[in-house]
């Protein structure tokens, strides 16, 4: 399995110590681009200052339900202030209102594209909501905008390996590996992206330094334990993840990816066992909650996988196995309006997956719903195909065209 983005120690950057360069931009004057005939036409510049200066200093003393209050009774005198709305952003941020935040910082940014900062808040907004692909573009600008930035490589590198995008993650990656190379999460990540594009020496003396840097600590069996895992190399990950386990019970991440070799060995009992020791050491992750829905609903308990299901999608609402494991629980219930519903949601999350497609041409049979179930199990086929045709040319290479015809 990819490393999750729980245990990355760039992402445990504190969210006040993200803002302190941004906060700096935003105490400019915030009468710029009133509109006009708006009210702040008929108020001094020295009112909106006072009134922005007043909601600065709720956000400072941390009084954060009046610094909101404030700095919405500003938008109404100034609706065009960038700066108003990257400060509601950050109380936001600060309160765990990822989505009310997200939608002030973008407003913040059409108002005024040239702020930095707001790109690098956005794009690690939607990196903890694990909307990878849409953290990408942020933190590309952020690379563009600051190309010696360590920071900024580091996110848009992992974003990108948590894409399973192996080759755009190396090119994020490379330029910082002189400064991470003491770094056991970054030597994992390139490591495994290395492997992944077939750089094989690059990716052994990435490893090599992992273990040279990591020492025998739970940590680092951990994440050798995950490489394994990755590599398909069973007995060597059990192995490591047991160690990793035995040095720290509580590890996380180390019983789930336990649970994930057992369930590949076909394990399904020692693999729930290890997935429900994770549910409890780390709650607010939706993994193992998903798998273990997964494994219950493959032994038909629909009425236990369906809770496991929601809880994962509390979690993270764009699961695509969640959403189309939640699907295929409710269409044996026979709610098949349900279960178009989310395996709806999964098929325009993840297009590209023939199952989907499937399962939710059957949904549609079982509705009477003869045309759309036709149109289903046709991209169905089509995607089965072109996976067909992209496997044969990796064993066997593709021809090449015609030659064309002498004259």
């Amino acid at each position: 399995m990819y490393l999750r983005p729980g245990n990355v120690r760039r992402l445990m950057i504190s969210v006040a110590a993200i803002l302190l360069s941004m906060l700096s931009a935003v105490l400019a004057p915030a009468v710029q681009n009133a509109g006009s005939g708006s009210p702040a036409q008929r108020l001094t510049e020295q009112d909106l200052r006072a009134a922005f200066a007043r909601a600065q200093q709720a956000l400072a003393a941390q009084d954060y339900p009046a610094a909101e209050q404030r700095f919405k009774d500003f938008l109404k005198l100034d609706p065009n202030s960038a700066a108003a709305y990257t400060n509601l952003g950050v109380v936001y941020m600060r309160t765990g209102k990822s989505d009310e935040a997200i939608r002030a910082l973008e407003t913040a940014k059409k108002l005024d594209p040239s702020m930095v900062g707001v790109n690098l808040n956005l794009g690690l907004l939607y990196y903890r909501k694990q909307d990878f692909k849409d953290a990408v573009p942020y933190f590309e600008r952020l690379v563009k905008a600051q190309p010696d930035s360590m920071q900024a490589h580091y996110l848009l590198g992992m974003s990108h390996f948590m894409l399973r995008d192996y080759r755009s993650a190396v090119i994020d990656l490379e330029p910082i590996r002189a400064q991470e190379q003491d770094d056991l999460d970054f030597l994992y990540m390139l490591g495994i992206a290395y492997q992944q594009v077939k750089r094989n020496d690059d990716s052994k003396q990435t490893f090599a330094r992992l273990v040279s840097v990591g020492g025998d600590t739970p940590h680092l069996h951990l994440l050798l334990g995950k490489a394994y895992l990755d590599l398909y190399e069973n007995p060597k990950a059990e192995a490591e993840l047991k160690k990793a386990i035995a040095d720290d019970p509580n590890l996380p991440f180390a019983h789930y990816d336990l649970g994930v070799l057992y369930r590949r060995l076909g394990q399904r009992d020692k693999a729930e066992e290890e997935f429900e020791k994770e549910m409890a050491i780390s709650p607010t992750e939706p993994w193992a909650f998903e798998d273990t829905g997964t494994i219950r609903l493959d032994q038909n308990d629909v009425d236990r996988a369906i809770p496991l299901f929601q809880k994962a999608l509390a979690l993270n609402p764009k699961l695509t196995p969640s959403l189309a494991g939640l699907g295929r629980a409710y269409l044996r219930k026979g709610k098949t309006d349900l279960a178009i519903s989310y395996l709806g949601r999964a098929v325009a999350l993840q297009s590209d997956s023939a199952n989907y497609h499937y399962q939710l041409g059957q949904a549609y049979l079982k509705k009477g719903l003869r045309a759309e179930a036709e149109k289903q199990f046709a991209e169905q086929h089509k995607l089965q195909a072109a996976e067909v045709e992209k496997q044969g040319d990796k064993i066997f290479g593709r021809l090449p065209p015609p030659a064309e015809p002498k004259q």
